[in-house]
């Protein structure tokens, strides 16, 4: 009895290019093979060789996923790696046209994201330091909030990419974009306090897990979740909500959207704008003492 092809033999070159020569993330490596392995599930059911598919044929498979109620964003998602392999097909001349051109998802209503605002921030931050890993979650909180991070930039830090003397902390972004980012002075001196206790050298992780690796994202989820209520935040907080507060934060006191997307590590600058929506109050005020046909004539 002959074994069933593997459906995702087609696409196993291109994942392979995303892993060994883009060195895509493996998050990013996990969203691409569940969308794949989706597309070559519907051209199998249609009986149809999965690179030899066609614009309509394309469109088809967005049909069907928004059928099987797929939102807006996943549909985009779908046909962002699809886009990708066949970019991908076409570039190394295996395909003569990309099938995917001109074809649009389904537009996702834009979420704009939460924060909190500078008290609830500091009252999140200033955990006890005279408890059982008091100085740890300090210091980590404080260079959330301080600099912006990712969580799996966080994670993934060792003494070596602190620079406390001079205030800054260099990471390793999406797409391995390197970028080094200030670091406040309450990070600077939690960290210092955190460093003495853990006696971290120069190549160990800043914040060491179990068996003394890396902590993990999942880990720092849960333990944020916990230091929340504890200090009286009794709405969902994680650790992307301190790289928005500080997004927004920053944005409200400077007002320079390029220099956030710097800050963000933000390839493209439209991902950084989404802060200004949140801070429009702030802009609206701005607007109404500055702009000589806003201002209000004054009451006699």
């Amino acid at each position: 009895m002959t074994a069933p092809a593997d459906p995702l033999a087609p696409v196993q070159p291109f994942l392979d290019h995303l892993q060994f020569e883009r060195r895509a993330s493996a998050h990013t490596l996990d969203a691409y093979r569940r969308d794949l392995t989706a597309l070559c599930t519907w051209a199998a059911g249609q009986d149809t060789g999965v690179e030899s598919l066609d614009g309509a044929a394309i469109r088809g498979f967005i049909a069907a996923e928004h059928r099987r109620g797929l939102s807006p964003a996943s549909l985009q998602r779908r046909l962002s790696a699809c886009r990708g392999w066949f970019r991908w097909l076409l570039r190394n001349g295996r395909i003569g046209t990309d099938p995917t051109a001109g074809i649009r998802a389904p537009k996702a209503s834009r979420k704009l994201p939460q924060v909190l605002d500078p008290d609830e921030a500091k009252a999140l931050v200033e955990v006890p330091t005279d408890v059982p890993l008091g100085l740890r979650d300090r210091a980590m909180l404080e260079l959330l909030y301080s600099s912006g991070l990712r969580v799996s930039e966080l994670c993934q830090l060792c003494w070596r990419d602190l620079q406390l003397d001079d205030g800054l902390v260099t990471v390793l972004g999406k797409g391995n974009r390197q970028r080094s980012v200030p670091v406040g002075s309450h990070a600077r001196r939690a960290l210092e306090e955190w460093r003495g206790e853990s006696g971290g050298g120069r190549d160990s992780p800043v914040f060491p897990g179990r068996g003394g690796g890396f902590i993990s994202p999942r880990t720092v989820q849960a333990r944020m979740r916990v230091l929340a209520q504890r200090q009286g935040l009794f709405k969902r907080v994680h650790p992307h909500l301190l790289r928005h507060s500080f997004a927004s934060h920053v944005l409200e006191s400077s007002g320079d959207l390029r220099g956030v997307q710097e800050l963000l590590g933000h390839a493209d600058i439209a991902t950084t704008q989404i802060y200004t929506h949140l801070d429009f109050g702030h802009l609206a005020r701005v607007y109404d003492a500055a702009h000589p046909r806003a201002r209000r004539k004054p009451e006699k």
